[in-house]
């Protein structure tokens, strides 16, 4: 295998049709580290929405128990990419986000803006950071997938292109980023439980993890800004590392968000339908899409040839 192949492969593919096998490739081959901390921000982002922020402080799920926050929603969010939305885990981690979210009153303004998060924050990570740009193919394919993600979900007026997703994202932002005291100590919460997970490192990477704060993230906040020197620093050290991964040998085999050093709550293992809370609800969390099995559903991407 060579450092392209992936991409050829990706390439042979109909985004709108294999969008999920697309996806898959991208995700778990590609980009397994930029997705995860791209995903990560695009969470993060969602906190400077006051409704949203507010919510979770609420909740106090990220402020009381933040590593089993952070770990039941990279794996929930994963299982639908392993396990395809007609796979038995797939559909499980679906239900089990619809009868969370439907345990509180969550405008669908809100549902869509985080969708949103989901397809443009790693896009743009991936056009600054990553060892290549996505692909057209793929920005196609990421689109279709969380669009469909959303249906599953029950969010209406779903964006249908890149585009479409990447304006509803900026306008929403420029409407609604603010300060909220719960949303503060909601964020403050998250940054202490990642920079924790490097030890004596943590002050250094609390500081890296603000230089990659934008100006309206730090504003809603309240957070100074970053020196220009470590904004540089910071971000050179991404590009550099960008470098060096386009010089490493294509991954073989996919590479999971379970697998990630970062989930610490589950070492024995774990049960999909047993993620997330329990809160007490009339509400169904029933998938609203019905499902028919597909033969494509749980198929691994094979070796390019």
């Amino acid at each position: 295998m060579r450092r392209y192949d992936w991409l050829k492969e990706i390439r042979r593919l109909d985004p709108e049709r294999d969008f999920l096998r697309i996806y898959r490739i991208t995700a778990t081959y590609e980009f397994p580290w930029d997705l995860t901390r791209a995903l990560e921000l695009a969470l993060y982002r969602t906190y400077a929405v006051p409704s949203i922020g507010r919510l979770l402080a609420r909740t106090a799920e990220l402020t009381d128990r933040p590593q089993k926050r952070y770990d039941d929603t990279a794996l929930l969010l994963d299982a639908v990419v392993e396990h395809g939305f007609d796979g038995e885990d797939g559909r499980a981690a679906i239900r089990r986000i619809n009868q969370m979210h439907r345990s509180y009153d969550i405008s669908n303004d809100d549902m869509r803006y985080v969708l949103c998060t989901f397809v443009v924050v790693p896009k743009r990570w991936l056009d600054a950071y990553g060892w290549r740009r996505l692909s057209t193919h793929e920005t196609q394919a990421m689109a279709a997938y969380y669009r469909t993600l959303g249906r599953h979900m029950g969010i209406t007026e779903l964006p249908q292109t890149y585009e479409e997703f990447a304006r509803c994202l900026d306008d929403y932002e420029e409407a609604h980023f603010d300060w909220d005291e719960g949303a503060r100590k909601v964020s403050d919460a998250t940054l202490d439980l990642m920079a924790g997970w490097y030890g004596p490192l943590a002050p250094v990477v609390r500081g890296a993890s603000m230089a990659l704060l934008d100006d309206s993230l730090l504003a809603a906040f309240r957070y100074e800004r970053p020196r220009p020197a470590v904004r540089t620093a910071v971000r050179s050290a991404l590009r550099l590392r960008a470098r060096a991964v386009r010089l490493l040998p294509p991954r073989r085999k996919p590479h999971y968000a379970r697998q990630n050093p970062e989930i610490k709550g589950y070492p024995d293992g774990f049960r999909v339908a047993d993620l997330g809370t329990f809160p007490t609800s009339r509400r169904t969390g029933a998938c609203p899409v019905p499902h028919t099995e597909h033969p494509d559903a749980q198929q691994e991407p094979g070796r390019p040839v």
